[in-house]
């Protein structure tokens, strides 16, 4: 018998169904004028930090456009640490050095270099991860997989932590479960947000 789902389990299936329905429905005009507000915000965020080296994924077209903001970085000379999905539901990361793109595990956009095991996002200024919504309080909802829970919640001294997403993505509040991560702040087309009063960590 497999095992039940809960409450929780089954308002974020239909949360994200409704997300994902929402991008779907942007006009390429919406994402165009998101992607320079979101790379303005973006290169802000890592000045204020004063960040030299970050964590950031790639973007798929659903999601918003984070490749501008990576080229700039890449350009001011910032490392980057890109994720690279695990089988085992961890991620690796690597700066992706042969500069090409590739499918990982999880049907995401992945680039291709050296494995630089989990540990390595330990030593990064900012994290920068993906989300389907995230709450006033800080709370993450992603798209289902764990990857990023994962990896935040086995992080003994965590760096700053935003969720990249649309604007219509702040909610009231997000269905959570005992694995969700919290996170600093997120960055969206018109704005950058800081929780205060995220979640205590365990």
């Amino acid at each position: 018998m497999g095992r039940m789902t809960s409450p929780a389990e089954h308002e974020k299936r239909a949360l994200r169904a409704e997300l994902r329905e929402r991008r779907e429905l942007l006009t390429s005009l919406e994402k165009e004028r998101s992607t320079t507000g979101l790379t303005d915000n973006l290169r802000a965020l890592v000045s204020r930090f004063g960040a030299t080296s970050i964590a950031c994924y790639l973007s798929s077209p659903s999601e918003p456009d984070t490749r501008p903001f990576l080229q700039w970085a890449q350009e001011a000379g910032i490392r980057i640490l890109f994720p690279i999905t695990r089988t085992d539901g961890l991620l690796d990361w690597t700066i992706g050095e042969e500069g090409i793109e590739t499918v990982g595990f999880a049907g995401t956009p992945e680039v291709v270099g050296t494995t630089l095991g989990p540990i390595a996002i330990n030593d990064v200024d900012l994290i920068l991860v993906p989300a389907a919504a995230v709450d006033a309080h800080g709370m993450r909802m992603g798209w289902g997989r764990g990857y990023f829970d994962k990896t935040l919640g086995s992080m003994e001294r965590c760096p700053p932590v935003y969720a990249v997403l649309y604007d219509t993505e702040i909610l009231d509040e997000v269905p959570s479960e005992i694995h969700d991560e919290p996170v600093g702040g997120a960055v969206t087309p018109s704005r950058i947000l800081d929780f205060d009063q995220v979640r205590p960590r365990r």
